[in-house]
């Protein structure tokens, strides 16, 4: 492949290829592929990506588009000599109008440097999660992200106002324009939130931004089982104006407790454990909280439980939820992103990890998640012993267990990250076989050299 036409466009600087580079933009926190890209490429503009995008087609290469590299679906991994297409150097923050309410972002803003600039201007951007501080609002739209806040502000779908694209067949596209009302047809913006990079570069966007919430007050909750996490979810969603329900159990905490310097929270040790944010929107919302907490634990629905008397209090409450991730990086966990519906969670956790239990008691299992939107993570945990290859194989075959129930519930193979390399195979569990045709047409449409993150989603 000769690199010597990107010179006409692009410095020394933005074309590499230094070993350490291309083994840190080639893969995403998967790490069951080894990253082979042949070369890394930073545009910073559209005009550059579209180039590129053109230099593709006329080489026929394959062209893998790199954002924060945070997903956990194999989304952004480069294996095979693809060229990736890093969008940091599109990280511009624009545009803001507050009559709108909208902001221009380049795809390689930082979530949490989006959330921190129309915080300063005394607004809100909701989209939030553990990766905030290394994703980007890119890949962010790319993959639909969801996240904590999922249960009061919904998906990041949600908060594009308007995108600018560019194709697999090198043609930009500008979506929307930020408009509140465009009925004229078909809104290709939504084609391209959730399209894994597949059928096109997102560049740009518009994104939505609301007022700030008064502060959040945190509640961290100590439950029996997971029977009791409905009727609790119940009680809190009609009285209180929750913006976070999240779960996680005694083992997810424990790993947590092993790989910080954190104190468990609870003298004695419980099942599961609730983390419960509530917005503070009036003087009586404590004395509401209280009834709620009260009422529970009279039922015998909670043991024990914090009210969080500080942001930095809460901030630790958050601590125990958020650490999961990077507590369990140590094994490494073959990890399953699902939904269901919110109401099914207890029954379809208890029936899982009771299958688990008998037929692959050699695996530590752990749960945790956005109960109030139906999504939960699932880690199985490679043990010591077991050769990677190995722990693979089996993994698999848990993982047709797992949906096969998903199937059956209706529910998603993949809730927030995707579908990747990773879930590609299962896709089926929750597409059907017209849909994912459909799909492939619409790929063809708009990327018909096929050169846009080639083997993601499904195969062509």
């Amino acid at each position: 492949m000769s690199l010597t036409e990107l010179n006409d466009f692009l410095s020394a600087e933005q074309i590499q290829t230094d070993k350490d580079i291309l083994e840190s933009y080639g893969r995403d926190w998967t790490r069951f592929w080894q990253a082979n890209p042949s070369v890394v490429l930073f545009p910073r503009s559209t005009e550059e990506v579209q180039k590129i995008i053109l230099w593709a087609n006329k080489h026929s290469l394959k062209v893998v588009p790199s954002g924060g590299r945070t997903g956990l679906s194999g989304g952004a991994v480069a294996k095979d000599k693809e060229v990736v297409l890093s969008l940091d150097k599109l990280n511009q923050i624009e545009n803001f109008n507050e009559i709108d309410k909208t902001v221009d972002c380049g795809a390689g803003v930082i979530t949490e440097a989006l959330q921190d600039f129309v915080k300063e201007k005394s607004y809100y951007f909701p989209v939030d999660f553990a990766a905030r501080g290394s994703s980007q609002i890119g890949g962010n739209i790319a993959t639909n992200a969801g996240g904590i806040k999922v249960i009061r502000y919904g998906n990041m779908r949600e908060w594009v106002a308007g995108l600018e694209v560019v194709t697999g067949k090198g043609e930009v596209l500008n979506l929307n324009n930020g408009l509140i009302k465009n009925n004229t047809g078909y809104d290709f913006r939504h084609l391209f939130i959730g399209s894994e990079g597949t059928l096109g570069i997102i560049t740009k966007t518009k994104i939505k931004f609301t007022t700030l919430p008064k502060e959040e007050q945190v509640l961290l909750l100590a439950v029996p089982s997971l029977r009791e996490i409905m009727p609790i979810f119940k009680v809190f969603t009609k009285e209180l104006p929750v913006t976070a329900f999240e779960m996680f159990t005694d083992k997810a905490l424990k790993h947590v407790l092993h790989s910080t310097e954190l104190s468990s929270p609870f003298p004695e040790d419980y099942s599961t454990y609730l983390v419960v944010e509530v917005e503070n929107q009036n003087e009586s919302i404590e004395e509401k909280i209280m009834g709620c907490f009260e009422k529970c634990m009279e039922e015998g629905w909670i043991m024990d439980g914090l009210v969080s008397q500080s942001p930095t209090q809460a901030k630790e409450f958050w601590t125990y939820r958020e650490q999961i991730s990077e507590a369990l990086a140590f094994a490494p966990p073959h990890k399953n992103d699902i939904s269901v519906n919110v109401s099914k969670i207890p029954d379809f956790i208890e029936k899982v990890d009771q299958i688990y239990q008998e037929k692959y008691p050699q695996f530590e299992v752990i749960w945790f998640g956005h109960i109030g939107d139906g999504n939960v993570h699932v880690n199985i945990l490679k043990p010591k012993d077991m050769e990677m290859n190995d722990f693979l194989n089996e993994v698999h075959k848990v993982d047709d267990i797992l949906f096969q129930e998903i199937k059956a519930l209706g529910g998603s193979v993949s809730a927030e990250h995707g579908v990747g390399l990773v879930k590609k195979k299962p896709l089926n569990y929750t597409r059907s076989k017209e849909e994912i045709e459909i799909m492939k047409a619409m790929k063809q449409a708009f990327d018909p050299n096929l050169i846009l993150n080639p083997g993601k989603v499904f195969d062509m």
